[in-house]
């Protein structure tokens, strides 16, 4: 009992830091020492606020948390009714089922690739932000649902037809293949200009549901697992979009080389 309750309490500050990072981010000052988009001094930074964020959060962020909470504890009471409707079964001790893990990856995959390649091909260095959001929001996002289901030990619903079986060897909750594509999905859906949004939001958030879906069909996860892998996906990518906005409008001070000499350039964004 102390063993289980312990691992309940491991995994609500674990899913408090990633569900609040992004909008208690969005206060935390931004360093001008800090490098560009992709380089490793940056993504470091980022992962030490990403952990830490919940010292920063505010009764608003605690208020969100709440509700992504209220949102996986409504689906939990879901979670048999839903796996009726895709007609599933448990399958004997020790049998595992092809659960398609690698088709049901692609779909967020391509999008990550896809964006990669275009900006490769047209030589858009916003293409290339793009998908290095795309890549930090889904790695972030999948260490912290990794760290998640250690901690949980949720059974998988070909395991157990019991959706309770919590504080075992599962790996159920929270679905890292949600979390992911609802990681890159956000970042396509909210990245760009406002004149493609309803474009963008249609394949980002299309994509990530359709994961989810998926990982339900396949009787990998059962619906709160896909609840709290869309709550993490959507919070990293936000943290992250937030931590390259203020990277992007900070004040800048360039050297670049001349014909005749150096060019010395200092902009600020007056603005903010």
């Amino acid at each position: 009992m102390f063993v289980c309750s312990r691992r309940k309490l491991y995994a609500a500050v674990v899913l408090t830091a990633t569900t609040l990072s992004a909008p208690a981010l969005a206060q935390a000052p931004q360093r001008a020492g800090d490098d560009d988009d992709g380089s490793v001094r940056t993504v470091v930074s980022d992962a030490k606020a990403f952990v830490t964020a919940p010292l920063h959060a505010s009764r608003s962020q605690w208020v969100r948390f709440g509700a992504a909470l209220g949102a996986v504890t409504l689906a939990y009471q879901l979670d048999d009714d839903v796996r009726e409707h895709f007609d599933t079964v448990a399958f004997p001790a020790g049998a595992k089922p092809d659960t398609h893990d690698g088709r049901d990856a692609a779909p967020a995959a391509l999008a990550l690739g896809g964006t990669w390649l275009a900006a490769v091909l047209t030589d858009k260095q916003d293409g290339r932000r793009e998908a290095g959001a795309m890549l930090e929001a889904a790695a972030f996002g999948g260490a912290a649902a990794y760290a998640l289901k250690q901690i949980t030990g949720r059974e998988r619903p070909y395991v157990t037809a019991d959706r309770g079986e919590w504080g075992g060897d599962g790996e159920a909750f929270p679905s890292v293949h949600t979390t992911a594509a609802f990681a890159i999905g956000t970042v396509l859906a909210e990245s760009g200009d406002d004149r493609h949004r309803w474009l963008r939001r249609v394949l980002g958030y299309g994509l990530a549901v359709g994961t989810a879906h998926a990982r339900m069909d396949h009787d990998a996860h059962w619906l709160s697992d896909t609840v709290a892998g869309a709550g993490l996906g959507i919070a990293t990518a936000r943290f992250v979009m937030k931590r390259r906005e203020q990277r992007e409008s900070r004040a800048r001070f360039e050297l670049v080389p001349t014909g005749d000499g150096i060019a010395v350039g200092y902009t600020v964004d007056l603005r903010r």
